[in-house]
């Protein structure tokens, strides 16, 4: 296997390197929106790998070695010896199209020897939870599935996917990993201090939570967050919210970003679903903990080999942390050693098995990894 990573900026163009001889099985790319056309990031990867799968999405900030960059586009080419790769997109129509889509996709990849598949999708028109939820349902457990959930800065107004076309809105796309030769490593761990009192949702919809100990949510959440409450939607980023169903389920956790608010009902929106009957608490940022995460999701991942590392990072935790973001990647980094080629970006959801339950979970707010080796 090998692997040739590249960056492209709009002072530098693209990055030399020497193409590796032997046919390319699958370009992955992170683009920050409008730093170069979808049809010319597309175009470019497309005469350079050939025949390639080439599949991507627009970002909240791109992460390329060590370093995390910004207005870039970044990649990642990797020719297997052995193993084999397949892809499949689908278009969303509407959000409440998210599960139907996770099964049609999982279930056109899969087929003998599949090892994993990894979720790019559309950030903003997606329940990631359903789409997770869809794609379970039509692959066998021992199937891992990761990804995220594409960016857009801090804006949240229109992400977009590609997949071995120019990326585009509302697109969905997943990436089957073939093999027995493939080794596959994954973590997720988040670094978020909880406080206050933890709160039942008294009265939810999918997404859109409206109570929280039967009263209005959004009420109760501008009362914590004091003067950061003249921020909203864009300071919820910071004060994510995590839940779990209920005081006996000690691990199981999840966060949950806020995406959206209505002042008129209320109600906060969420990335993922929050449950009538589970329990939540609010959360705010520990610099030295979201490294410390970082490293432990590193830890989970290793696989020992050389290998190619997926980062996918919350844009929450990006904005948080500021300029001392590359604390991050340089821990994982140094947790996986030389061996380790890291490509990533910063999501709006990130997609892997729970550290806890084992369970594949739409997260937020947690750095989340995915390696790929081949033996």
């Amino acid at each position: 296997m090998w692997i040739e990573q590249r960056a492209w900026t709009a002072a530098e163009g693209w990055s030399k390197t020497e193409k590796p001889a032997g046919a390319t099985s699958l370009v992955l790319y992170f683009a920050a929106p409008g730093v170069m056309t979808p049809d010319d990031i597309y175009a470019q990867l497309r005469q350079r790998y050939g025949d390639a799968a080439i599949v991507g999405c627009t970002t909240g900030g791109e992460i390329s070695g060590d370093e995390v960059l910004d207005d870039s586009v970044v990649t990642a080419a990797i020719g297997f010896d052995k193993a084999t790769v397949r892809i499949a997109a689908r278009d969303l129509g509407d959000v409440s199209e998210s599960r139907k889509i996770g099964g049609e996709l999982a279930r056109e990849l899969a087929g003998d020897g599949l090892r994993a598949i990894l979720i790019l999708s559309d950030g903003t028109k997606v329940n990631g939870d359903s789409l997770v939820a869809g794609c379970l349902e039509a692959v066998a457990p021992d199937i891992i599935v990761t990804g995220g959930l594409a960016g857009d800065g801090a804006r949240f107004q229109s992400t977009a996917v590609g997949c071995n076309d120019a990326m585009r809105s509302g697109r969905v796309a997943a990436i089957g990993l073939y093999g027995a030769s493939l080794a596959i490593g994954h973590g997720s761990f988040g670094g978020w201090d909880e406080f206050g009192p933890p709160r039942t949702i008294t009265r939810s919809e999918a997404n859109v939570l409206y109570e929280l100990d039967g009263e209005p949510a959004l009420d109760l959440y501008k009362r914590y967050l004091g003067e950061e409450a003249q921020g909203l939607p864009g300071s919820a980023l910071l004060f994510p919210l995590s839940i779990r169903p209920s005081e006996g389920a000690d691990g199981a956790e999840v966060v949950r970003t806020i995406v959206g608010i209505d002042e008129a009902a209320k109600s906060m929106t969420f990335a993922g679903d929050v449950p009538t009957g589970y329990l939540a608490r609010l959360m705010r940022g520990n610099f030295d903990n979201l490294v410390d995460g970082a490293g432990k999701a590193a830890e989970a991942a290793a696989t020992g080999a050389p290998c190619l590392a997926i980062l996918v990072s919350c844009i929450g935790r990006k904005l948080l942390m500021g300029q001392r973001i590359a604390e991050e990647v340089e821990i994982v980094a140094d947790v996986l050693g030389g061996k380790a080629d890291l490509i990533g970006f910063y999501s709006y959801g990130e997609i892997s098995p729970h550290g806890f339950t084992g369970k594949c979970e739409l997260h937020n707010q947690t750095m989340t990894i995915t390696t790929i080796s081949e033996r």
